[in-house]
């Protein structure tokens, strides 16, 4: 079996390593040299646009993914034509469009924060008049991690907002009071088999997360499966998807989906029967999906510009560290560490321990 990957960072670095046990062969396409990937798989360098390395990655694939959705949708439409390519083009065009996203929750009955599209300073002026302040004005397409993002607290900042951001289509969002921000991490096979990991509690750092701990048996849980699978049945979809969500009360509001394997998602590698990597091929290979069930109580530090000491990581029990092999600068995301314990009470133990080892924010 031989997998393609868009994309040589860290998700596709793990996607390949997931795939070694199962006798998966993976090549991935990147642009940049020396790609953390590179390590674990076949490099091809090239843009995703450029025909002869699409060619080569076709030819060295039996099925194709993706590990990021700013992929150009170019890309994906021309290897469908020779490979079978999961998620489908349709998820892509979805997922890598805030505006897409939302009218597809609306379509779906998924609440969401109020929204509009913006596509001049004046829809700019109208869409805030209509939904208020604070909101976020955001691109709709190529934004992350906090990036393509301006925050509207008062009338004063709309226009240096569009002055930095404007030009391109935008959507502008309510700001949402919620209490918390959860994700939903689940996988749908080629025979529409679906199965759900347990509902995830993420905090983000300046747009950029930087810890999740899945609560097992959240209230919450129910609905966000509900939610989570008219999405995969509605697309059709094959693999790992993500639905990042706000908490506003005793309701989720969705935020954004991600047509791929997430961050949210990297403490399944240790705390889950298989993890959301392994779980990705074996959807998009048709295999048998493996269990989402928690191993223990586990919590996913993201390391953020900084790479602690292996020594003293690993002095922690129960301690899992990722290095990604990437050079360190701020705001990169370099890896992460899962942290496991038998019961939650000893996870607090060992969660003390660890953030003595990590540097404050």
């Amino acid at each position: 079996m031989r997998v393609g990957i868009l994309g040589g960072g860290q998700l596709a670095r793990m996607l390949a390593l997931a795939g070694h046990p199962l006798g998966i062969e993976s090549t991935v396409l990147d642009p940049g040299e020396g790609v953390c990937a590179g390590a674990v798989a076949t490099h091809l360098v090239g843009g995703y646009e450029d025909a002869d390395q699409l060619g080569r990655l076709s030819a060295a694939a039996d099925v194709v993914t993706y590990e990021f959705e700013q992929v150009p949708e170019t890309a994906t439409t021309e290897l469908a034509r020779h490979n079978t390519v999961h998620p489908a083009p349709q998820a892509l065009a979805t997922g890598r469009d805030r505006l897409n996203e939302k009218r597809l929750f609306q379509e779906l009955g998924i609440p969401t924060a109020r929204f509009a599209a913006v596509d001049s300073y004046e829809a700019l002026e109208a869409a805030v008049a209509d939904i208020g302040l604070p909101a976020v004005l955001k691109t709709r397409t190529l934004g992350y991690d906090g990036k393509g993002q301006a925050v509207l607290r008062e009338s004063g900042d709309i226009e240096p907002a569009w002055n930095q951001i404007g030009g391109v289509p935008l959507i502008l969002e309510a700001v949402v009071p919620f209490g918390r921000e959860v994700s939903m991490v689940a996988v749908r096979g080629t025979d529409g088999e679906k199965r759900f990991y347990p509902l995830v509690e993420n905090l983000h750092r300046e747009g950029i997360l930087k810890e999740s701990r899945p609560r097992f048996g959240d209230p919450l849980h129910g609905t966000a499966v509900d939610y989570a699978g008219r999405l995969l049945d509605r697309l059709g979809y094959v693999g790992t998807i993500a639905l990042e969500m706000f908490q506003e009360g005793d309701r989720l509001l969705a935020n954004e989906m991600a047509p791929r394997v997430h961050n949210s998602g990297h403490w399944t590698i240790e705390g889950a029967e298989a993890s959301q990597f392994e779980n990705h091929l074996r959807a998009v290979f048709g295999l048998p999906l493996g269990s989402t069930e928690p191993v223990g109580s586990c919590f996913m530090f993201n390391l953020v510009g900084h790479l602690p000491d292996p020594a003293s990581v690993l002095a922690v029990p129960g301690a899992h560290p990722h290095y990604y092999g990437k050079a360190v600068r701020p705001g990169r995301k370099v890896g992460h560490i899962t942290l496991r314990a038998e019961t939650e009470s000893l996870l607090e133990e060992r969660l003390e321990q660890m953030r003595r080892v990590l540097p404050a924010d």
